[in-house]
């Protein structure tokens, strides 16, 4: 466990965020101070920590330093940390002490010294932040261990910069370095310092988040809630954020539009045939592949049209004026396709709240990673573009599935992938026949996708149909449910204790069944 001795001249806010924080089980072992009264004795002393005041006299500055090294002898530490201890140590402490850090308010070596935050106001630059760095004889100028990057603002003052400053950069970078020493990763040399595996590629030690704000919003999930959207610059893929609206005196797009028109975007790019989707809070309300895109947005809102009231529709194709028709039918909010004739426009426009959403050609993917935001954090992981071909699909019932089931499994298992966890989908052919989304039983969403596909769909039925689930069955119910809603065939993942009954009762009910290995979870 990595020990530290804190010194600090007044709050000590760092000191006391890595004390909170324990970066690599790091952990203070005493806070000095050279100022009697402090604040940051009473805010140590509250959390356990021991404290020192050692406050300059009449002797000089060498002859100070040894007296804090001398009671600083009682503790065990293996690094010092300082923060705001507003005295520049001579090699009286330097030599004696081990390695020590400091955090300075700018990037380093631009605007050194005690006014740094007034320097980066005066200059004009747009970007500053803080380094944490090797303390030498020399004020500011020691081998910088790692920095941390903030905006300036145009209506900044020194309160506000110091400020953000503060807990954007400083409470990030300064236990990143402590975790980094804790972990043994610190290399300091005559040379400079050396972190090992501080390096790049898709999942860095370190990550910087730059986007820019395109627009307020009207509100966010709830109209209680304020929101905005960013825009990253660098995204070469087709997207929502980016797209061009059409008919510009219709509304903007809320917070949910954005949501649900990246959704169906998502979805319609799993394909090369002509297709849509119909989206209903992030979930396919229908999706469906055909010859024409007319007969592919037809197939897809039959699925559910009662969901799809309200809803968001993608094409992967330029929209023509039949497919165009069919959509002012009903109501929708939001379409999103790469082109639009100009007689499906005339058609759309006419709609005057219907936002029309040019996103250009599809291309290829680009953007291989996906984030979520937490609170105090995020998870990044790689976006999920697998997708079984036949040759992937391990037959494991007595029946092997018929061609056009296998058809029907892999157009299922593209759809799903878009469809919240737990997730079952229904599918015939090349189109969806009912969809259970987002339960917390695996059995449960089967009965839902029953249900859609008996109550809600139009000329549609799970008789003879394809059942695909996003993970594995767990217990045969979910067969026995899917057998009595009239299904003939399953793709799922495999994989759990109790596949051989789960087989066995697919097997007992004549239904072919496949393991594709994967699973395809979805859970925002």
């Amino acid at each position: 466990m990595l020990k530290i001795a804190g010194l600090a001249s007044n709050r000590g806010r760092n000191l006391l965020h890595i004390a909170d924080r324990a970066p690599g089980g790091a952990e203070l072992s005493v806070v000095l101070t050279n100022r009697e009264g402090a604040p940051v004795l009473e805010d140590a002393s509250e959390r356990g920590i021991p404290t020192e005041v050692v406050e300059r006299g009449d002797d000089t500055r060498k002859d100070h330093e040894r007296r804090v090294l001398s009671r600083l002898s009682g503790y065990d530490f293996d690094i010092v940390c300082l923060d705001g201890y507003m005295r520049v140590l001579t090699d009286a402490f330097l030599d004696e002490a081990p390695t020590t850090l400091n955090v300075h308010p700018s990037l380093l070596p631009s605007f050194p010294g005690m006014d740094a935050h007034e320097q980066v106001l005066e200059s004009g630059v747009r970007m500053t932040g803080c380094t944490v760095h090797v303390v030498t004889e020399a004020v500011d100028a020691g081998p910088i261990v790692t920095q941390e990057a903030v905006p300036v603002y145009e209506d900044d003052d020194e309160t506000s910069l110091k400020a953000r400053v503060l807990r954007e950069a400083e409470f990030t970078a300064y236990p990143r370095a402590v975790r980094w020493f804790a972990e043994g990763r610190v290399e300091v040399t005559d040379d400079g310092v050396r972190v090992d595996g501080d390096e790049g590629g898709d999942f860095p030690d370190r990550r910087l988040v730059s986007d820019d704000r395109v627009s307020g919003l009207r509100y966010g999930e709830n109209p209680h809630q304020e929101a905005a959207v960013y825009a990253d610059d660098s995204c070469a893929e087709a997207n929502v954020v980016h797209a061009t609206q059409l008919n510009e005196g219709a509304k903007a797009l809320s917070y949910n539009n954005y949501n649900d028109a990246d959704a169906a975007l998502s979805l319609v790019k799993e394909f090369d045939e002509p297709a849509a989707a119909v989206i209903k809070h992030t979930n396919p309300a229908g999706c469906a592949t055909a010859d024409s895109l007319a007969e592919a947005y037809d197939r897809a809102l039959s699925t559910d049209p009662m969901s799809a009231f309200g809803g968001i529709v993608a094409l992967n194709r330029e929209c023509d004026a039949a497919t165009a028709e069919s959509i002012v039918e009903s109501f929708k909010e939001v379409v999103v396709a790469p082109a639009y004739s100009d007689a499906a426009l005339d058609v759309l426009t006419e709609k005057q709240n219907l936002r029309v959403l040019d996103v250009g050609p599809l291309g290829d993917v680009t953007d291989h990673l996906t984030e979520k935001r937490l609170v105090g954090g995020r998870l990044v992981q790689e976006r999920d573009t697998w997708a079984p071909y036949r040759e992937d699909l391990e037959v494991v019932t007595e029946r092997e599935p018929t061609d056009d089931e296998v058809e029907s499994m892999l157009f299922a298992w593209r759809v799903l992938k878009h469809v919240k966890s737990n997730g079952i989908l229904f599918a015939s052919g090349t189109e969806t026949v009912g969809v259970g989304m987002g339960q917390v039983s695996r059995v449960d969403a089967v009965r839902l996708a029953a249900m859609k596909a008996d109550e809600h769909a139009e000329g549609k039925s799970a008789e003879g149909a394809v059942m695909a689930s996003d993970a594995f069955f767990p217990f045969p119910d979910g067969i026995e449910e899917a057998a009595e809603a009239g299904i003939e065939a399953v793709i799922q993942p495999g994989g759990s204790v109790n596949d051989e009954d789960v087989v066995e009762a697919a097997d007992d009910h004549g239904i072919a069944m496949v393991f594709t290995g994967r699973r395809c979870f979805r859970h925002d």
